[in-house]
């Protein structure tokens, strides 16, 4: 893989905003390294992180008092806006650095270029329900190979061991999935398996599950609708929204920033919200960790899909590669997408 173009053009979530507190931190976004801080009032900033100096790592410097952050190596200091200054030489010219904007939400910091503008922020918290929370998770694989597994539901009764079907109901499942020029969009239907986790969700055995989602490209990232019907189809009790922002912080890993919402149909369980709400919040870290705990093993997949022996379920992957490259990536505006860019003929078929 080549470098990964720059994408801070979008807005990504880069680190849980409680981490952030009186020294900077280094984040990494396609490759490229970032040093966010707190200024004097609280408000975060990021900076390049690199030193127009000499290119020390200016996240391994501190905040002063006044709120700049110094330089680990020669003490130049810098303010919010990159304005920088050498104290031994003060009338030294062009000491800036390169400053990025960082907006405090849901929680988390989000970084992008300081030309993006406010109302290019996802639209991603779904009217009607409460958030419960949200957590991130480092997966050791590039963006494409992670992007693939969470594109397809077939690998559930295999990698996960809660929520959806098991190994012995594969047959047992109704799906479609549908592509447009900006998303796609995926549903899942099948038997809910037995768990012990289960009925803290008001839900019974013999339920069935159903998993709707809609993937994005402005910055990538999955919204699943996740619910449960009794056999007679009568509606349960929860809903739980999971929205996951799949960022690339190198070429070889990639951070999953998930938020968590929920959403009860029925007024007299409001009691059990709060319980509820905890336990969709630790049900979707596990079953994300089910994830990056197995991506490793096939981290090595590459980019073009030749040679592979693709099925229905792998619909998405295909169109997934043009939308990164078209929407993510810009192949056609400034910027170079990864390479190798070039589908298999087949898999364009």
């Amino acid at each position: 893989m080549q470098p990964l173009p720059d994408v801070t053009r979008f807005f990504h979530p880069v680190l849980a905003a409680r981490k952030l507190k009186d020294k900077p931190v280094r984040v990494e976004l396609a490759g490229r390294a970032y040093a966010l801080f707190r200024d004097a009032q609280g408000r975060p900033a990021a900076l390049a992180d690199a030193c127009p100096h000499r290119m020390a790592p200016l996240s391994a410097g501190r905040v002063t008092r006044e709120g700049q952050l110094e330089c680990p190596y020669h003490g130049w200091r810098f303010d919010a806006d990159g304005h920088g200054r050498s104290p031994s030489q003060p009338e030294l010219k062009k000491c800036d650095a390169r400053a990025f904007q960082l907006v405090e939400r849901f929680g988390s910091l989000w970084l992008s270029a300081r030309d993006t503008p406010l109302s290019a922020f996802p639209d991603f918290a779904p009217p009607g329900y409460e958030f419960n929370g949200a957590f991130s998770m480092l997966f050791r694989a590039p963006l494409h190979v992670t992007l693939d597994n969470f594109s397809e539901d077939e690998h559930t009764p295999f990698v996960h061991t809660r929520l959806g079907w098991d190994h012995t109901q594969t047959r047992d499942i109704s799906y479609e999935a549908h592509n447009f020029e900006d998303r796609t969009e995926v549903r899942y239907r099948a038997p809910q398996r037995r768990s012990a986790l289960i009925p803290l969700l008001l839900l019974r055995n013999g339920d069935v599950f159903h998993n709707h989602w809609v993937t994005r490209f402005d910055p990538v990232r999955t919204d699943y609708t996740i619910s449960w019907t009794g056999p007679a189809g009568e509606q349960r009790p929860f809903t739980t929204r999971v929205i996951i922002f799949f960022v690339p912080e190198t070429a070889h890993t990639t951070r999953l920033h998930t938020f968590s919402f929920g959403q009860l149909h029925d007024a007299r369980l409001r009691p059990l919200m709060p319980l509820v709400r905890r336990i969709a919040l630790l049900l979707s870290w596990y079953e994300i960790r089910d994830d990056a705990r197995f991506i490793p093993l096939v981290a090595h997949t590459p980019y073009s899909l030749k040679g592979m022996r693709l099925g229905k379920y792998d619909k998405p992957l295909i169109h997934h590669r043009k939308l990164l490259e078209r929407i993510y990536f810009a192949q056609d505006g400034a910027s170079s997408p990864p390479a190798p860019l070039r589908l298999p003929e087949a898999a364009n078929g």
